[in-house]
C-alpha cells in the first residue's frame, strides 16, 4: 500500500487529542502529515483490529496508537488516539457503524462509556425504573440513538449517568437523551431533533457506502499540514471553523420563505450558524464585486470579532461580498449620506439623561421624573420611530408599566419636542436619534423603490427611460440578504431600518439571539415591525462551549427571574428549558475578600495559578471601568501583561484581557475571572430606588443586571472563578455565596 491518501478527522477525536500532553499532540500532528503521504509506511505498524477490514490501529509514538476506519482504498477516518495498552486490552469494545436514521458514521468506546457510567454518583433518590425504560430499544433506535449504546441507555437511573454516557456518545445520541430527560415527548424529540438530521428518500441512502456516510458525519478532511495543527493547537476554540453539527447544518442551508430566527442559550452555536449562513448565502451569489449581504450586530467589538471570524471561515473572497458593520454605524452611514454636512456631537444615554434633568430644573417642571421621560423618549418615541403627536397618542407602550392618559401623553410629547430642540441648539444627538432618523430615511427610500416598481408593472414591465437615466438609476434596495447576530439587543428603530433595506422575500432576514442575554433596554415585537418569523423559528439547546458545571451555576443565577420576563422577540415567552452541555469540568470557584484591594491580590494569585495556558486565554471581568484599570495596574505590578478592552475593542491581543461585563458580550475564553460581584455593584445600588416609584422598571433593571452576570459567566469554557468583597451580590445566593469568611 503506497501513495497518498485522504485522511479525515471525526468530530470528537479533536477534543480527545487536545486533552493529551503537548508532546503527544505534536506526535499526532507528525502522524497525520506522514500518514497522508504513505499509509503503508512500516513506521506506522498498521494493524487490522477486526476481520471486516474496517478498523485499524497505527503507531503515533511509543505509547499511543491512532484508531482509524478505512472508508475506501485510500480514504481513512481518524476516530481516536489512545494509549497502546488500552487498545490492546479493549479493542473488542470499540463499536462503529453507520447510523440507519442519520446516515452518519458513529464510533463509540463502550469500555469508556461503561467505566464513566459506573463511576457516576449514586442517585440520592433511586428511580422506580430506569429513566428510558418506557421508550424501549425500538423507539430509541427510531430517534437515532446509537444502537451499540441502547442496552446501556436502558439501564441508566440518574442524570449523572446520562451525562457520563453523553460525554462519549455521538452528539446526536446525547442530544436525544438529554431532550427526553428534560421532559420532551417522544414525538417532540423526533420532530425537533431527529427529523432535522434524518436521511430521506431523496438522499439515496446506502447503508454500505462509508464515504457518503462520512460526508454526513461531523468529520473534516485534512487537506494540508496546517489543518489538523490549527484544530488541535487552538484547543477546541477553532472547531467552529470546520465542525458544524448536523442540526446547525440544516439551519444554515435551509430555504426560508421569509425572515427566520434561531434562538438558544450561550455556547449553543448561534453565532457559528450565523457565520456559516453568511458563507452559504455568498456561495449562492453570482459573480460580482458588490456587497449584497449585510452582517450586523449591536456591539462594535462584536462586529470586529465577526469580521475576523468570517475571514477565517470563508477567506477574503467571502468577506469581499459582505458588508460587516455594527448597526449604529450603519445608521450613521445612512444619515450622513442624506446630510453630509452634519457636525453634531454624539452623546450616550447617560449624557442624555443629564440633559433631561437640566431641562426639568430650568423649566421648573416637577410633575415628571427625568428617568421616566428619558425612557419614554428612547423606548417609545424614538424606539418606534413615532413621527407626530397624533401617532404618539395611539402608539403601543408595551412593557412601560405606567399608563398615560391622553392629556399626559400630550404633556410628554411637548416635553420631548422641547428636549429635541435643546439638543439641536447645543449641536448634540444620541445614537437612538440617529437610528430613528435612519429608519425614517430608509422607509422613505423603500416607498420610492416600491412606487417605481408599481409604475413599471403598470407599463407592462417597461422601464421609464427618464427615471432610469436620472437620480432614480441608483435607487435600489441596499441588500439582498441581512444576517443579524445578538438580535435581542436591537431597538425597534434598528429593525425598521433593516426591514426597509432588503426586499421582502425568501431568505431576506436571518437573525440569531437569546433574550436571556439582553443587556440593553430594547424590547421589541418583530411581527409588529414587518418581520414575521412565525413558523420559521428554531431553537438550539446543546452548549458546545461551556461545561455542565459552569452552565448549571450560571443558570442558577437566572432562577429567581420569572420565565415571563424573557420574551421570544415575537410576543411570546422564552425559557432555558432543555439547555444542556455534555462537557465536564470543575465547578466555578467562589472567593470572598474583605476589601477590593484584597480581591486584587487574589486575582493576581489566580492568574499566576493558571500559568499552564497562554495569558490571552484568560480574562478578568469587572463591573466598572475604574475597577478594570485597578486590575491592569495590579497585574502590571506583578509583571503580568494585560490589555484593557475599550469601546473599540482590544487595542492589542496581548496578555490577560480585562474589561467590564458589557465588553465581553459574544466573546469566549478558556478561563475566566469575574471580580467585584458584590451587592451595590451587581446590581448597582441605584436600581433599588425604583422599587417603590416604578416596580416594573425595577424588575426590568434587575433582569438586565442578572442577564449581564449570566453573559459574563458563560464566556468561560473550562474554568470560572468568582470574587466579591463585603456582601456578595444577591444573584450569587443560589450558588451558596455568603459574607462569612
Amino acid at each position: 500500500m503506497t501513495g497518498g491518501a485522504t485522511l479525515r478527522l471525526l468530530d470528537k477525536a479533536d477534543k480527545e487529542i487536545a486533552a493529551l500532553d503537548r508532546t503527544t499532540v505534536e506526535a499526532v500532528y507528525r502522524f497525520q502529515r506522514d500518514f497522508r503521504k504513505n499509509p503503508g509506511a512500516g513506521v506506522f505498524h498498521l494493524r487490522e483490529l477486526r476481520d471486516d477490514g474496517r478498523l485499524f490501529s497505527a503507531r503515533v509514538d511509543q505509547d499511543h496508537r491512532a484508531l482509524l476506519l478505512r472508508l475506501a482504498a485510500d480514504d481513512w477516518l481518524l476516530v481516536s488516539v489512545q494509549h497502546r495498552d488500552r487498545v490492546k486490552q479493549h479493542a473488542d469494545r470499540l463499536a462503529y457503524g453507520i447510523n440507519q436514521v442519520t446516515g452518519a458514521i458513529e464510533y463509540v468506546d463502550l469500555q469508556a462509556v461503561e467505566e464513566d457510567v459506573r463511576d457516576a454518583p449514586e442517585p440520592q433518590l433511586p428511580a422506580e425504573e430506569p429513566l428510558f425504560a418506557r421508550y424501549g430499544a425500538e423507539r430509541l433506535a427510531e430517534l437515532g440513538v446509537a444502537e451499540p449504546l441502547i442496552p446501556i441507555v436502558l439501564k441508566l437511573t440518574s442524570d449523572d449517568e446520562v451525562r457520563a454516557l453523553a460525554k462519549y456518545a455521538p452528539r446526536h445520541t446525547g442530544e436525544v437523551l438529554l431532550r427526553l430527560r428534560d421532559g420532551y415527548s417522544y414525538e417532540d424529540v423526533k420532530e425537533q431533533v431527529t427529523a432535522l438530521v434524518a436521511v430521506t428518500k431523496e438522499d439515496e441512502f446506502d447503508a454500505d457506502d462509508w464515504q457518503s456516510a462520512a460526508g454526513r458525519s461531523q468529520a473534516v478532511v485534512i487537506t494540508d499540514d496546517e489543518s489538523l495543527q490549527s484544530i488541535i493547537e487552538e484547543r477546541d476554540f477553532g472547531r467552529w471553523k470546520v465542525f458544524l453539527h448536523p442540526t446547525q447544518e440544516k439551519l444554515v442551508r435551509r430555504e426560508y420563505s421569509g425572515p427566520a430566527r434561531v434562538s438558544g442559550g450561550p455556547g449553543t452555536g448561534k453565532t457559528i450558524v450565523a457565520l456559516h449562513r453568511v458563507k452559504h448565502l455568498v456561495d449562492r451569489l453570482g459573480p460580482g464585486h458588490t456587497k449584497p449581504v449585510l452582517l450586523t450586530t449591536f456591539n462594535k467589538n462584536l462586529a470586529a470579532d465577526l469580521r475576523a471570524r468570517l475571514l477565517a471561515l470563508g477567506g477574503p473572497e467571502t468577506a469581499a461580498r459582505v458588508d460587516i458593520v455594527h448597526v449604529d454605524q450603519l445608521a450613521t452611514r445612512v444619515v450622513r449620506e442624506a446630510d453630509p454636512g452634519n457636525a453634531k456631537r454624539r452623546i450616550d444615554d447617560s449624557q442624555a439623561l443629564r440633559e433631561w434633568r437640566q431641562l426639568l430644573v430650568e423649566s421648573g417642571e416637577n410633575r415628571w421624573d427625568a428617568e421616566f421621560l428619558s425612557d419614554e423618549w428612547n423606548q417609545v418615541i424614538l424606539g418606534q420611530a413615532v413621527r407626530s403627536r397624533s401617532d404618539y397618542f395611539v402608539v403601543r407602550r408595551a412593557g412601560r408599566g405606567r399608563t398615560l392618559s391622553r392629556a399626559e401623553r400630550a404633556q410628554v410629547w411637548q416635553l420631548a419636542e422641547r428636549f429635541t430642540q435643546r439638543l439641536e441648539l447645543k449641536g448634540l444627538e444620541t445614537h437612538r436619534q440617529v437610528a430613528e432618523r435612519a429608519a425614517r430615511l430608509e422607509i422613505d427610500r423603500k416607498a420610492k423603490i416600491d412606487r417605481r416598481q408599481q409604475q413599471t408593472d403598470e407599463r407592462g414591465g417597461l422601464a421609464n427611460v427618464h427615471v432610469e437615466s436620472g437620480s432614480g438609476a441608483f435607487l435600489r434596495y441596499r441588500y439582498r440578504h441581512v444576517v443579524v447576530d445578538e438580535a435581542q439587543d436591537l431597538s425597534a428603530a434598528h429593525w425598521k431600518m433593516l426591514r426597509a433595506m432588503v426586499p421582502a422575500g425568501p431568505n431576506d432576514i436571518f437573525l440569531v439571539g437569546d433574550t436571556h442575554q439582553r443587556i440593553y433596554d430594547n424590547q421589541v415585537t418583530l411581527g409588529s415591525l414587518g418581520i414575521n418569523i412565525r413558523g420559521r423559528s428554531s431553537r438550539l439547546t446543546l452548549s458546545y462551549r461551556t461545561t455542565w458545571e459552569i452552565l448549571r451555576d450560571a443558570t442558577k443565577v437566572m432562577e429567581e427571574a420569572a420565565e415571563a420576563d424573557y420574551d421570544d422577540l415575537d410576543g411570546g415567552t422564552d425559557s432555558l428549558k432543555g439547555y444542556r452541555s455534555v462537557l465536564h469540568g470543575r465547578r466555578p470557584a467562589l472567593h470572598r475578600a474583605d476589601s477590593w484591594d484584597e480581591t486584587l491580590d487574589a486575582i493576581v494569585d489566580q492568574v499566576k495559578a493558571w500559568h499552564d495556558i497562554p495569558r490571552e486565554s484568560v480574562a478578568v471581568c469587572v463591573p466598572t471601568n475604574d475597577m478594570a484599570s485597578d486590575v491592569e495596574q495590579r497585574l502590571a505590578r506583578h509583571g503580568i501583561t494585560s490589555t484593557v478592552m475599550t469601546r473599540d475593542g482590544l487595542p492589542r491581543n496581548e496578555g490577560v484581557h480585562i474589561g467590564t461585563m458589557y465588553r465581553f458580550k459574544g466573546l469566549e475564553y478558556q478561563r475566566m475571572i469575574i471580580a467585584g460581584v458584590s451587592e451595590g455593584l451587581v446590581p448597582r445600588s441605584a436600581v433599588d430606588a425604583w422599587q417603590r416609584t416604578d416596580p416594573l422598571r425595577h424588575r426590568r433593571e434587575l433582569q438586565r443586571a442578572r442577564s449581564l452576570l449570566f453573559v459574563a459567566a458563560t464566556r468561560a469554557r473550562d474554568a470560572l472563578a468568582i470574587f466579591w468583597h463585603g456582601e456578595p451580590s444577591r444573584f450569587l445566593t443560589p450558588l451558596g455565596a455568603s459574607n462569612r469568611a
